[in-house]
């Protein structure tokens, strides 16, 4: 019997994230893992009259690639993909991994080279869309793995995961809607910060956002979502930060990060698991030890830890800090080929502080 849930989910990023017209050309990517919901997304763009474009990946593919490509072809990009890039109007990205360790054997000087390749496309994505030429949104679709990786059930993951997504209330869109005006109340007062201190167990750090533009994450890049970010002044980080959970991205767990920063570069690093790792990723590129995003996790439906980013980094009550690419929308302007969110807990013995203002303690926002 299928979940009515999914429908739900898909008609929230069919007509609220992305808002789809008729006539507009829709790229819908994913795995057959998670059919259910690309086929409900599939459904639902021919509904509203436009033309979706599906592009299906292959358990396998991305670990077979990364052993067998030589340089040329971890090099090589299609000159088709880029002309996509320009043609397409909306995005719609479903994750649904068999497994998410597939890649922890994977050479990572082989992936930072792939990911620099593909950094052309992805800042072309990211310019149109904060031009608003190009809507986008990502999300997940429950699997064993997902599920396996947060020590959850899949039927207690698919809970945690619509719970969070807001499909339980009556009308799903509208409470969207409110979360988006409350979080706009936050994102108007810290317009005017210019200087941001964090403390916290192991961290104490200060940055400027002088001049930068706050983000209201409510729904449509990102879903579920929950956070409002800046690109912070690029050589403004000082100080140091421990990062309370693991952080997971390109396959691989890195556990217990601590990173020291002087004129708002990466100094320092180490990792209790998986430290050659994270060095070799700070050396992607020169815009890899900068800092691109500091952020607030806001949605109170995740309190729990599950190993993926896109529900760790909106914790409420945490912040995150990531390496690497800014999001031209903020006034960021540091470049790298790499965007690593990793999360800092302060809903024990945190705080920060705005202009010296109390802002967050003990991961409740004051103002």
């Amino acid at each position: 019997m299928a979940d009515p849930r999914v429908d739900a989910i898909a008609r929230i990023l069919v007509d609220y994230s992305v808002e789809i017209q008729p006539n507009q050309l829709v790229r819908i990517t994913g795995t057959p893992e998670g059919a259910p919901l690309v086929l409900a997304v599939y459904r639902q763009v021919l509904e509203r009259g436009a033309h979706p474009w599906l592009q299906l990946g292959l358990e396998g593919t991305q670990e077979l690639f990364l052993a067998y490509a030589d340089d040329a072809q971890l090099d090589y990009i299609p000159p088709f993909v880029k002309d996509a890039i320009e043609q397409i109007d909306a995005s719609i990205g479903i994750w649904a991994e068999v497994n998410t360790k597939q890649l922890t054997s994977a050479n990572p000087a082989r992936q930072a080279r792939r990911a620099v390749a593909m950094r052309p496309m992805s800042e072309r994505l990211l310019e149109r869309a904060a031009r608003k030429e190009l809507r986008w949104t990502a999300t997940l679709h429950p699997t064993h793995a997902f599920a396996q990786d947060a020590e959850m059930s899949l039927r207690e993951f698919e809970d945690f995961v619509y719970k969070a997504s807001l499909v339980h209330e009556s009308d799903p869109i509208q409470a969207w809607r409110t979360v988006s005006r409350d979080q706009q109340r936050v994102v108007d007062w810290l317009s005017k910060a210019r200087e941001i201190h964090v403390l916290g167990p192991d961290t104490d750090f200060r940055l400027s956002v002088s001049g930068r533009t706050w983000q209201n994450c409510d729904g449509h890049e990102n879903f579920p979502d929950g956070e409002i970010f800046t690109g912070p002044i690029e050589d403004s980080l000082n100080g140091h930060i421990r990062y309370t959970y693991p952080a997971c991205a390109y396959g691989r767990e890195v556990e217990d990060v601590r990173l020291e920063f002087k004129d708002g570069r990466v100094v320092k690093a180490t990792a209790a698991k998986n430290e050659e790792f994270l060095l070799q990723m700070l050396e992607t590129d020169a815009g890899a030890r900068y800092v691109g995003e500091f952020a607030f996790g806001t949605n109170r439906g995740i309190q729990r830890f599950t190993k993926n980013t896109l529900f760790d980094e909106k914790i409420g009550g945490t912040i995150h800090v990531a390496l690497g690419k800014a999001y031209p929308e903020t006034g960021g302007k540091n470049s790298s080929a790499i965007h690593w969110d990793m999360v800092c807990d302060l809903r024990k013995d945190g705080e920060v502080r705005v202009d010296g203002t109390l802002f967050l303690k003990d991961g409740k926002i004051l103002i």
